[in-house]
């Protein structure tokens, strides 16, 4: 008897996980749209070669996402959470305005 109610606990166990799994990668966010009025009045762009240099003088290339202190993504990947887009990823190439170096 305990052995059975082992099991179907075990069972339990791994479709509960398996759930848990299913509904993080459903609420998984959303990329930042270069067309969002927030995003187009910092100039964000998700790849950082296509900066406007007329509009923006100060962007140099090696500026990404990915070297800014305000982006929060593991290294490596290729788009992460930034404090300037809350409940948003950004693309780790991409740039915008509020771009500030990584010490």
């Amino acid at each position: 008897m305990k052995s059975t109610n082992r099991r179907v606990f075990m069972m339990q166990a791994a479709l509960g996980g398996a759930a848990l799994t299913a509904a993080g990668a459903a609420s998984a966010q959303a990329m930042v749209n270069e067309k969002d009025p927030q995003a187009a009045s910092l100039g964000y762009v998700a790849d950082t070669t296509k900066a406007d240099a007329k509009k923006f003088p100060k962007h140099a290339a090696a500026q990404k996402c990915s070297n800014c202190q305000l982006y929060t993504g593991a290294a490596g990947a290729k788009s992460g959470p930034c404090s300037i887009f809350p409940g948003k990823q950004v693309a780790a190439n991409g740039w915008c305005s509020a771009y500030v170096k990584k010490a």
